[in-house]
């Protein structure tokens, strides 16, 4: 019996596994009672021959100068699409940037991207990390350049695009038709949510959704719980950083130390926390917030209401957020690796 019962499993997880490798569909969706994505899709229509060659993109060095990193150096799949190993990203020659890479998921429902939103728009994000100094250091005419002369792109951008002239605009939607595919909406909170017979919260986990719906879900609010607001949450500025946040996009003052609320789903593995990265645990994020103080730099909403965490409360609170991880989405074979044909 024993045996009959591995044998329709590993025949079930084979099946799965070409379905996966078999493409055939785009992997978007939409997930249950969630609201409509900000995303255009009429001008970027979803397509799984675009998404196959974004997915390449996104794991090629050819887009960094030296060929050295690609988008998923950074943006690793099984820690919640970004890096654990660092507080900062670390681009080609060790050049060391700024921020935390951001961990990437459900971006369709976002109105803006990076820390400051400084973009507004996720097909065109992707320029920014392939041009800016610190990251991949490179030009569009010098991307274009090696896609045209590719014995691998030049024809998949034809196939997918319809053209021989590989545009800036066909190497964004391309990138964009695989980062909007991440959607991650399959947590054991989404499922508590749905309620999904026999799925329910522990006793912990469920007093830790009591603390977060009384402390934390102004900010992380939402099916992503959270993405979209800019918040001063008294981190004090750091002197060799001397990142100001989204006061460096729009120059008033009103700004300063203003960061996004990042989501918080899957945050079990996108550690370190902050946008500078200087929280290495969960228990260090919240020791931060249950003590925050009046002369910290804080947003309405924490003036209003400090949390008052006790040392349980936080072990509450992150048994709680442990049902934020969504490991279909983590282990996902579509999101992995997988070269042109």
């Amino acid at each position: 019996m024993l045996k009959r019962h591995l044998f329709f499993f590993l025949l079930s997880f084979s099946l799965l596994a070409l379905t996966f490798s078999t493409l055939d569909t785009h992997p978007f969706y939409q997930p249950q009672n969630w609201p409509k994505p900000s995303y255009n899709f009429k001008g970027n229509p979803l397509d799984v021959e675009k998404f196959k060659l974004g997915r390449a993109l996104f794991y090629d060095p050819i887009l960094s100068r030296d060929s050295s990193i690609s988008c998923s150096t950074c943006h690793l799949q099984y820690t919640a699409f970004t890096h654990v190993d660092h507080p900062t990203s670390h681009g080609i020659e060790g050049r060391i940037g700024k921020r935390n890479s951001p961990s990437l998921a459900n971006l369709a429902w976002r109105n803006d991207f990076h820390w400051d939103g400084g973009v507004l728009n996720l097909n065109s994000q992707a320029i920014n990390p392939i041009t800016h100094h610190d990251e991949m250091d490179m030009t569009l005419d010098e991307v274009l350049r090696r896609l045209d002369h590719s014995p691998i792109y030049a024809p998949a951008f034809e196939k997918t695009f319809g053209t021989k002239d590989i545009r800036p605009f066909h190497l964004v939607k391309a990138l964009a038709q695989y980062t909007v595919a991440l959607v991650s909406a399959n947590a054991k909170y989404d499922k508590v949510m749905r309620k999904e017979e026999g799925v329910q919260f522990s006793e912990q986990e469920l007093k830790g959704y009591n603390l977060f719906k009384q402390n934390c879900i102004s900010c992380h609010s939402g099916p992503t719980l959270g993405g979209d607001l800019f918040k001063a949450n008294g981190l004090s500025l750091d002197p060799e950083l001397n990142d100001f946040g989204r006061m460096t996009i729009t120059g008033k003052t009103k700004d300063s130390l203003l960061f996004r609320v990042p989501s918080l789903r899957n945050i079990e593995y996108s550690f370190p926390y902050m946008h500078d990265g200087r929280y290495k645990k969960l228990k260090d994020v919240l020791d931060h917030y249950a003590h925050l103080e009046d002369h910290q730099v804080l947003s309405k909403e924490l003036k209003r209401k400090k949390p008052n965490l006790s040392s349980n409360d936080q072990k509450d609170l992150i048994a709680f957020l442990k049902t934020l991880s969504d490991k279909q989405f983590l282990f996902d074979e579509r999101f992995k690796y997988a070269p042109l044909k």
